[in-house]
C-alpha cells in the first residue's frame, strides 16, 4: 500500500535526510576503500602493486555502493540522485518542484561533506597520507582542459543511458543497476584524467577536509553541462513524449513526490 499523502514542510524532509544520508555513506565508503586500496602501508597495495587492478577494484566498490544506496530503502523513498546535478537535470525536464530541487541539492552538499568528516574522524593519519587525500577530484597531469571534457562526457553518458532506461517501463528498474556499472566503469579508466567526479556535492565533500580544490569550477561546471545536454537530446530527440519519474528506482510503496509534482502540474 502507498503511504498517505500529506502536507510536507517546505525543508527537513524524509527524502532531503535520505539524499544526505545516501551520499554520506557513499562517501564513507569511498574514504575506507580509498585507505584500503591506495595507502602504502595497505597490505593490499602490497600484494597488488599494479595502480590499475586497484582501480577496477576501487570502481567495483564504488558501483556496488551507489547501486545498494539505489535499491535501499532511503533510495527508494527520494530517488538517490546523491547528486546536484542530477537533481538540476530532472528540474529542468519538469520532473521536480523549485522547492525540492534545492532542498535535495542542500542535503546532497551537507551528506557529501558530513561523510568526509565523519570517516576523518576515525581514518585519521591514514586518510590524510598523500596517496589517499581524502579521495579528492582534482585534474590529473593532462590539464584542467581534458579533465573539464572528461567530466562533462561522462556526465552526459551517465544520464543519457539512465533516461533511455527509467523511459521504459518494463526495463525502468534496471536503471540503478545501469548507473552502477557506468560509475564502475569510470571510476575504473577515467580516474587519471579528473578523478572521476561528475557530482559537485562528492568533489566538495572531498575539498573542504582537504583543504585542497584545484580546479573546483571544473566539478561544479562539467557536470551540469554534461547531464542537462543530455536531457536536452533526450527530450528534443530521443523521447519528446516520455512521461517517467524522477526516481531512479520507483516503488510504489513509497511516496514519490516526483510523481505528485507531475500531478498537480497537469492540472
Amino acid at each position: 500500500m502507498s503511504e498517505a499523502v500529506t502536507a510536507r514542510p517546505r525543508f527537513g524532509n524524509l527524502v532531503e535526510y535520505a539524499e544526505a544520508w545516501a551520499l554520506g555513506l557513499f562517501m564513507v565508503v569511498a574514504c575506507g576503500f580509498g585507505v584500503l586500496l591506495f595507502h602504502p602501508a595497505s597490505p593490499v597495495v602490497a600484494w597488488l602493486p599494479a595502480v590499475l587492478p586497484r582501480r577496477v577494484m576501487m570502481g567495483l566498490t564504488m558501483g556496488l555502493t551507489a547501486v545498494g544506496n539505489i535499491y535501499s530503502p532511503w533510495g527508494r523513498r527520494s530517488g538517490a540522485h546523491m547528486n546536484p546535478a542530477t537533481t538540476l537535470t530532472f528540474l529542468r525536464l519538469g520532473k521536480i518542484a523549485r522547492r525540492d530541487a534545492a532542498g535535495y541539492i542542500a542535503a546532497q552538499f551537507v551528506g557529501g561533506v558530513t561523510g568526509v568528516l565523519l570517516a576523518a574522524a576515525v581514518l585519521g593519519s591514514w586518510l590524510s597520507d598523500p596517496a589517499v587525500n581524502f579521495v579528492v577530484t582534482i585534474p590529473g597531469r593532462w590539464g584542467w582542459g581534458p579533465a573539464f571534457v572528461a567530466e562533462g562526457v561522462m556526465a552526459f553518458g551517465l544520464m543519457l543511458a539512465v533516461l533511455q532506461v527509467i523511459s521504459r517501463p518494463r526495463i525502468a528498474g534496471r536503471a540503478g543497476l545501469v548507473a552502477g556499472a557506468l560509475v564502475a566503469l569510470y571510476i575504473a579508466v577515467e580516474d587519471p584524467v579528473s578523478g572521476m567526479s561528475i557530482n559537485p556535492a562528492r568533489t566538495l565533500g572531498s575539498a573542504v577536509p582537504a583543504l585542497q580544490a584545484p580546479g573546483l569550477w571544473i566539478y561544479f561546471v562539467a557536470p551540469p553541462l554534461g547531464m542537462l545536454a543530455a536531457a536536452g537530446l533526450f527530450r528534443t530527440r530521443l523521447a519528446p513524449a516520455a512521461d517517467h519519474c524522477a526516481k531512479f528506482h520507483h516503488d510504489s510503496a513509497y511516496r514519490c513526490i516526483f510523481c505528485e509534482h507531475r500531478a498537480s502540474a497537469r492540472r
